[in-house]
């Protein structure tokens, strides 16, 4: 058993009358037993990832974080240097067990955090005080219940956890962004099936028949099968012949039906609101250029993904260190894999940095993940050659005349 704090028990409240009635269960509550999200019925968190803008949102912003190559540092005087020794760092570099690798755990605890108000939980299991596996569980396998002070507690079915052992990622609000903005993937929800009823049974007619006097049931009917069987299918753009002063009058788009696509797009950009990511990166690039996409880039690894690579370094290193171990050992997520750019523009980068003599030409190789050369540790500007100038300076002998 991992020991635990005692405190003191609280002073026994007092017993609290309520008055009769059915209450009203919390959201999380509704959802498991209907499987709705609540103020969206049609909405739960399994549908919800049947809109592509949110499962774009969300697969962008997990498997982003998931690729990014995860560093185990060990501080050594005022400096960080990498330290693979540590076995939390074959774990989160390799496999963080049989069946799981670290590229997956980090992927699945971000994109639960992004869709579950529980956040997404990992259960590290120690051998001697040391990480050996972690082992990501079904949802709902882990609960957490919370304190008025903010103390997590967990339980895996029902067993008491050490939180010690839990990796808990969670976003702000205490609510996820799925069930933040259930309002607005309902409405897309609705747009998608009311396209797909208009398209595939033609939900809006065509036209109206105008007949003067008043007809039966029978008679409508008749005259409806033969006008399908005259004017239907392929048999459209024919003259139509009508009798009884009879009148066709066509059915035309309202403003709402023309402005239809600009209605779903505007959907996709208030689901890309909630997730606070770019639409360009949901697949809307019509204001996407090709000046703005590094700029997009960094934008989205600023206000998007760097506060999750914040939450999720945070949560790995309590859970994977032991508390003597947090100040001198650290996790830390490479980030300029986002923010590279173009072998062109690091090349003059480079080639600038190398003249002025600010880093060597080892320093550009192993930013490139080449191996150095001999030599290479050397601040010399590679343009000027030592003595050059002084010798272009002095006037040149005139060469000797062949002797006769």
């Amino acid at each position: 058993m991992w020991p635990f704090k005692t405190k003191a028990a609280p002073a026994a409240a007092p017993i609290e009358t309520k008055a009769s009635g059915t209450s009203v269960p919390e959201d999380w509550l509704t959802e498991l037993f209907t499987g709705s999200v609540v103020g969206s019925p049609a909405v739960s968190a399994a549908t919800a990832l049947t809109v592509p803008a949110v499962s774009a949102a969300v697969r962008t912003i997990s498997e982003a974080a998931a690729t990014l190559q995860v560093i185990v540092e060990r501080k050594d005087g005022e400096n960080w240097v990498q330290d693979n020794d540590h076995p939390a760092a074959a774990l989160l570099r390799g496999d963080v067990n049989d069946w799981t690798s670290g590229f997956e755990l980090v992927r699945d605890l971000v994109s639960e955090a992004l869709t579950k108000d529980a956040g997404g939980l990992a259960w590290v299991n120690r051998v001697g005080g040391k990480p050996m596996e972690i082992v990501h569980y079904d949802s709902g396998c882990i609960t957490v219940q919370t304190a008025e002070t903010g103390e997590p507690t967990y339980r895996l079915n029902g067993n008491l956890l050490n939180p010690a052992d839990v990796i808990h990622l969670r976003g702000p609000f205490s609510r996820c962004p799925l069930t933040l903005a259930r309002e607005a993937i309902g409405a897309a929800m609705s747009m998608e099936m009311h396209a797909s009823r208009t398209f595939a049974n033609g939900a809006k007619p065509g036209g109206v028949l105008s007949i003067e006097g008043k007809l039966t049931a029978e008679t409508a009917t008749r005259i409806g099968t033969a006008w399908k069987a005259a004017h239907g299918g392929t048999k459209t753009g024919g003259v139509a012949v009508l009798d009884n002063n009879g009148k066709y009058i066509p059915v035309s788009l309202t403003s709402t039906d023309a402005q239809f696509i600009e209605n779903r797009r505007f959907q996709v950009e208030e689901i890309a609101r909630a997730f606070n990511i770019s639409v360009t990166l949901l697949g809307d690039l019509t204001r996407a250029t090709w000046s703005n996409l590094e700029s997009k880039n960094r934008e989205f690894l600023v206000y998007t993904l760097e506060p999750w690579l914040q939450a999720l370094e945070g949560a790995l290193r309590r859970a994977l260190f032991m508390p003597e171990e947090r100040r001198e050992w650290r996790i830390r997520f490479e980030r300029d894999d986002l923010t590279r750019a173009s072998i062109g523009d690091r090349a003059t980068a480079y080639s600038s940095l190398i003249a002025s003599r600010v880093i060597n030409p080892n320093t550009a190789r192993h930013w490139e993940g080449l191996p150095p050369y001999t030599d290479g540790e050397t601040y010399a500007n590679p343009a000027i050659t030592p003595g050059a100038a002084a010798n272009d300076n002095k006037p040149k002998p005139k060469p000797k005349e062949a002797a006769a």
